[in-house]
């Protein structure tokens, strides 16, 4: 027996997030109901982020352990990839040391949020990215960014129900023109809050849109009062890019 991980991308739209949840369809128990055909026996994983309902991924990177040690790290890899459904799959296999979490031992995880800035919809979009049907002063969210930099406390920023202790460090927030009509906001930090990334987004096109000044951002955040900041940004156009260990 061996511990590999997986690094996989998912399709989050008819996901109610990576989880596993009683009665609806999330990642992580369509990929133990993969690993249990596979294997013929139930194999517990373990991944680095919780993807909320409608959140995508990239590169999340999930840990399990192989009880047949004739099998390769390709051969675990088409064998999953011809049992998942086609909203998931997986990028790469690599072995790993025994009980390895990523959840845990990860250093740093990137996301991605992708706006979409035209009058009009593109619906074949619909699902992958934030429309806004407003021009946004990318200079602006860049010096309103930078507030959110270093070690703060993010209770303005975290979802109410969410009790853990707000203190989180962002290593490092880029705001990039990714080709036409396109926003790239790249978020760095070692974790996350719930809802944390979607509820930054959300103030930074505040600051875009011009209805706020970037130092908005430091106020609200040093007040450490969530009714202060706006909705949620939708989860649709948020990626789990990558973890660092």
């Amino acid at each position: 027996m061996r511990w590999v991980a997986a690094t996989i991308a998912y399709d989050g739209t008819n996901f109610f997030g990576y989880q596993s949840q009683c009665g609806v369809r999330t990642v992580q128990d369509e990929l133990e109901k993969s690993l249990e055909i596979i294997f013929k026996e139930k194999i517990p994983t373990y991944g680095c982020g919780r993807t909320d309902t409608g959140v995508h991924a990239i590169g999340q990177v999930v840990s399990f352990y192989v009880p047949n040690d004739n099998m390769t790290e390709k051969n675990v890899k088409d064998a999953l990839n011809a049992m998942l459904p086609e909203d998931i799959y997986v990028r790469e296999i690599k072995q790993v040391e025994a009980n390895f979490n990523p959840r845990a031992q990860a250093t740093k995880r990137i996301y991605f949020y992708l706006i979409y800035v035209d009058k009009e919809p593109d619906i074949f979009l619909r699902n992958r990215v934030w429309w806004v049907p407003f021009a946004l002063d990318i200079k602006k969210m860049r010096e309103a960014a930078r507030y959110f930099e270093g070690e703060h406390d993010f209770t303005t920023f975290r979802a109410g129900n969410d009790e853990r202790n707000p203190i989180r460090t962002v290593y490092r927030v880029r705001i990039l023109n990714y080709r036409k009509n396109f926003i790239c906001i790249r978020i760095e930090g070692k974790s996350f809050l719930r809802r944390m990334i979607r509820n930054m987004v959300s103030a930074l096109v505040k600051v875009g849109t011009g209805t706020w000044e970037p130092e908005r951002i430091k106020i609200i955040l040093e007040a450490r009062q969530r009714s202060l900041a706006p909705g949620s940004a939708p989860a649709q156009g948020l990626y789990f890019y990558s973890a660092l260990f």
